[in-house]
């Protein structure tokens, strides 16, 4: 058994964990697309129109599914309370 799975919580189960440690993941992969599209945002001087617009409703759709994966974190954090 791993450090990390002596430090959580005898009382959930590991589908609990297993769905935790996968939604972190998706977050942080979230958290790295979101840093990549503000930088694209960052430097509009060396954009076309057309692409200053891609990469503002690819920001708005990682935004998005930032909120949504943050959501199903907090979601299965009130369940285990």
């Amino acid at each position: 058994m791993s450090a990390s799975e002596l430090r959580r919580a005898e009382w959930l189960d590991t589908p609990f964990w297993d769905r935790l440690d996968r939604l972190e993941s998706h977050h942080r992969r979230l958290l790295s697309e979101h840093q990549r599209a503000q930088r694209d945002l960052a430097r509009p001087g060396s954009l076309e129109p057309g692409e200053l617009r891609q990469a503002w409703e690819r920001y708005c759709e990682v935004i998005a599914e930032l909120d949504r994966a943050t959501a199903e974190i907090e979601t299965l954090r009130s369940c285990a309370t």
